[in-house]
């Protein structure tokens, strides 16, 4: 494990939890599940590449899906 994959498991991580709360306080589902997989998956994900990519899609699905 290196510095880079720590901040980008830090930066999705950040994005994560804000997505979480405005997916319980708001009644959401989809930002909800994704701002919760956006703070579990760097825990199980090594790659960086691989973070970079699932953080990515993790991070855009709730603009384009709504609920």
């Amino acid at each position: 494990m290196d510095t880079a994959t720590l901040l980008w498991g830090l930066l999705f991580g950040s994005i994560g939890m804000g997505y979480f709360l405005y997916g319980k306080k708001q009644h959401r589902p989809i930002p909800l599940v994704c701002g919760l997989g956006l703070i579990v998956f760097p825990y199980f994900v090594s790659g960086q590449f691989l973070l970079v990519a699932i953080g990515c899609a993790l991070s855009v699905i709730p603009y384009f899906v709504r609920l």
